[in-house]
């Protein structure tokens, strides 16, 4: 559901814009970025925040 959400946020995005995506759990932070590389997005970055996580992508 986390990658749904994500994506949904991607397409109304432009071209090269920037999103910051906070992850919780395993299963998000193994899917969300595999997901958005395999769109063709790039992952610019994983910071831990806790026990969360902040994934950085801009949009293909």
């Amino acid at each position: 559901m986390t990658f749904v959400r994500t994506k949904l946020r991607l397409e109304r995005m432009a071209a090269g814009e920037i999103l910051s995506v906070r992850l919780r759990g395993d299963e998000p932070l193994r899917n969300v970025p595999k997901a958005a590389r395999d769109e063709g997005h790039s992952i610019l970055g994983i910071v831990e925040d806790g026990s969360d996580h902040i994934v950085t992508i801009r949009r293909a």
